[in-house]
């Protein structure tokens, strides 16, 4: 069964007496012990907090700055996993419910996403015409090539982790999921977490500053 061990945040899996290992839980550490079920008070405390986070605006220069609802969600979701990993007595969803989140989840939000942007690319297209596809695509294709050569030549960092870095700067959670399939890690992971947070707060942030400045 799963334990935790002395040294923080690390993981002991041991098999035995349950009886054994229970009477030396202070020296071993919390166990924890597989189960089907999820904290939903956790989880549904960390969406209302978040929730709430985001309806909070920041005035400067007359220009209204939020994180909006989803915003704020994110930030919670990154505090509340800490507190997770530093007070693993609580907050705990089986890897099951982790994985309809990840796989079924995700298709449906690429799908919502792809329906929603489908009628604006069309009328685009046909105003602009092909360059929009070959303009769309050095947009996005070059700041994470600049990145990759950058982060392996220069900053001389694991090929997964910058590109797990460079999947959460384009806040891409598709992407990442396609890199864990194929490095067969979660490695990436470790480079994903705070660009993504990053690129989310800026994309929100900034979509009014951008607004005005074209105004």
């Amino acid at each position: 069964m799963p334990r935790r061990s002395s040294i923080a945040g690390t993981l002991l899996r041991v098999s035995g007496s349950q009886r054994t290992w229970s009477a030396s839980d202070d020296e071993v550490g919390y166990i924890e012990r597989p189960s089907s079920e999820s904290d939903i008070v956790f989880l549904g405390l960390g969406i209302v907090v978040g929730g709430l986070v985001g309806l909070l605006t920041l005035t400067v220069g007359g220009l209204p700055l939020t994180l909006t609802t989803s915003g704020g969600a994110l930030i919670m979701g990154l505090v509340f996993g800490w507190l997770r990993s530093v007070y693993p007595t609580f907050g705990r969803i089986p890897e099951p419910a982790l994985w309809i989140f990840d796989t079924v989840g995700l298709a449906v939000f690429i799908g919502i996403v792809g329906l929603n942007a489908g009628p604006t690319f069309v009328s685009g297209l046909r105003e602009t015409g092909p360059s929009l596809v070959f303009v769309a695509l050095i947009v996005a294709i070059l700041p994470h090539l600049v990145s990759l050569l950058f982060g392996y030549h220069i900053l001389k960092m694991n090929p997964v982790i910058l590109l797990g870095a460079c999947a959460g700067a384009g806040t891409i959670t598709a992407a990442l999921r396609a890199i864990q399939d194929e490095s067969q890690s979660k490695l990436p992971v470790l480079g994903y977490t705070v660009p993504y947070a990053i690129g989310n707060i800026l994309l929100t942030a900034w979509g009014p500053v951008i607004v005005v400045l074209m105004q």
